[in-house]
């Protein structure tokens, strides 16, 4: 695998957004100003066309340009923190052109790192972090039992779906969610909604 997946894998996260732009804006009007379904779409489909067509074959340094596109086109709180986390994938993939799937993985597990280090979050808080964490988890765990792609993808979506769910037992932290106190713990989070649509969005790519 190649440069290509990640484009073909950016391009299913820029039209999983899109599709789902209403649904996310209905989601963060509860909790939020209601434009993350905006910033999702608008956000991943720059990232998509900064390198759609580019050249580039260290991957590396085609996932950083995307995020660089992304911090640009989306410069809120949100559109900073998936920049952040799509940098940071650069920064760890730098230097390859070639990928073997568990790199899938190590994909995933920077993009958080890059997302929890920027927006000091951490898993348990009600965030995007609780729908994309159980969703690493189960991949590593499935690439380590040697499982097929398929599998992992699918087993990244139901923990990823799982993590979502949950989060209607957390008290928010972040944000103004946590202005609601105890109220906010009913609520799912549409951070975690998120996370949940990029590996829908993972899955279609297998």
């Amino acid at each position: 695998m190649d440069r290509l997946y990640f484009i073909q894998l950016l391009d299913e996260l820029q039209k999983v957004m899109c599709e789902n732009r209403e649904y996310l804006i209905d989601l963060d009007r509860v909790v939020g100003d209601g434009d993350l379904g905006l910033t999702m779409s608008d956000g991943f489909l720059a990232a998509y066309h900064a390198v759609k067509d580019s050249p580039e074959t260290d991957i590396g340094k085609m996932l950083y340009t995307a995020g660089k596109a992304m911090s640009t086109a989306v410069p809120s709180t949100m559109g900073t923190l998936m920049a952040s986390g799509l940098m940071q994938t650069g920064k760890v993939l730098k230097g390859k052109t070639e990928i073997e799937h568990e790199d899938i993985a190590t994909f995933f597990m920077a993009y958080e790192e890059g997302v929890m280090t920027r927006g000091k979050a951490k898993v348990g808080e009600k965030t995007f972090l609780d729908g994309l964490d159980p969703a690493v988890e189960a991949m590593k765990a499935s690439f380590a039992a040697g499982e097929t792609l398929s599998v992992v993808a699918d087993k990244a979506v139901n923990a990823a779906q799982e993590g979502y769910e949950n989060t209607a037992t957390m008290l928010a932290v972040h944000g103004r969610a946590a202005t609601r106190g105890e109220a906010s713990r009913s609520l799912k989070d549409p951070g975690a909604a998120v996370a949940l649509l990029m590996m829908r969005a993972f899955q279609k790519t297998v």
